[in-house]
């Protein structure tokens, strides 16, 4: 007697969109991963370094100053030159390294600045009206120190090492606030040219 055939259809799996669900899903999981485990490499040295020539120069127009009020001006138009500068200059390498500066790294750097620099901004009206300016040196560097150390966790290692030092510098402007200028030059000058340069050369611009 021949052998009979099977006339079943071979089965087939009735759930490919659960599977292709499951595949994206993990796709999404192990992008997500790569990003908090990422860390922001477009930080410009090359950005820092000019901000630190800047910072030179207004530490000399500022020192030149006689009343404090026109002393703040020049720091005032300082901060804003120094704030297009880096974002110019973050923008143009994250555009050169693939890296958008909206990036899981990107963005923890920004909530982590962001910060202590709000809190800079805020302070220095009301030390100015307390006549209190010669210990807006010292705030700044100190606030702006924290800012890089914390946002610097998610960067390049010599970003934060480079607030720590500006930390240092705004301690000692805190206790020798007659010298103000000085840390200033020290601090915002001398600390980006030297790190703007070692980024630049360590971590391509």
């Amino acid at each position: 007697m021949p052998a009979q055939r099977s006339c079943r259809r071979p089965r087939i799996d009735p759930h490919p969109p659960l599977l292709h669900a499951r595949a994206l899903d993990d796709l999404r999981f192990i992008r997500e991963t790569m990003e908090r485990s990422a860390r922001f490499t477009a930080a410009s040295g090359s950005g820092q370094t000019i901000i630190g020539v800047t910072a030179l120069a207004a530490a000399w127009v500022a020192s030149r100053q006689s009343s404090p009020n026109t002393w703040l001006e020049v720091w005032i138009v300082e901060a804003v030159v120094s704030v297009a500068i880096a974002v110019a200059a973050t923008q143009y390498k994250a555009r050169r390294t693939g890296l958008p500066i909206t990036s899981g790294p990107g963005r923890k750097v920004a909530l982590s600045f962001s910060p202590p620099i709000a809190a800079a901004a805020l302070i220095t009206p009301v030390l100015h009206r307390a006549g209190m300016t010669s210990a807006l040196p010292g705030t700044w560097l100190l606030l702006y120190g924290v800012g890089v150390v914390t946002g610097g966790a998610f960067s390049v290692a010599s970003v934060p090492v480079m607030g720590l030092c500006f930390m240092a510098v705004g301690a000692m402007a805190l206790f020798t606030p007659a010298w103000g200028n000085l840390w200033m030059a020290a601090g915002f000058g001398a600390l980006h040219i030297g790190f703007g340069i070692f980024i630049a050369r360590k971590h391509g611009g």
